[in-house]
């Protein structure tokens, strides 16, 4: 599958798959900043896509930045829509206790590309009964 890019900031590298088989495609910081402890920016990337109808491409943490300095993003993973042609930016968070430091051309994220199906919802009166009913949150590891 061939998905359009267009690099606003050309002095970035395109995001590639590191290696052969991986999920995710890293993804750049265009701008310098930094982010105090338990707040939040929104990080330009540079790049705008055209992702194919039927598809999405979702916008997820780098599990490096999460483990060693507590960076992950406000809304995971995000999703870039077919229709949507403005710039990628991506929301990070500090869970960390000190403030972090943004460079640009700095990994910040990751894009993955997924295939969705299009559903059309039905409303009925009331759904039908399974083994399990309404119980959530926990409600499976419960004992008997």
């Amino acid at each position: 599958m061939k998905v359009e890019i267009e690099k606003i900031d050309k002095s970035l590298p395109t995001p590639k798959y590191k290696y052969h088989g991986d999920a995710g495609m890293d993804v750049y910081s265009a701008a310098s900043c930094t982010i105090p402890a338990g707040a939040w920016k929104v990080i330009p990337s540079g790049l705008r896509f055209a992702v194919p109808y039927g598809f999405e491409m979702q916008v997820r943490p780098r599990s490096g930045l999460a483990a060693k300095h507590g960076i992950s993003m406000v809304n995971t993973p995000g999703t870039l829509d077919h229709q949507y042609r403005g710039e990628l930016k991506i929301i990070l968070i500090n869970h960390g206790d000190e403030g972090f430091d943004v460079k640009k051309g700095d990994r910040i994220a990751q894009v993955v590309f997924n295939k969705i199906e299009i559903v059309h919802l039905e409303e009925v009166e009331f759904l039908d009964e399974t083994d399990r009913g309404a119980g959530g949150l926990g409600s499976t590891g419960l004992r008997d």
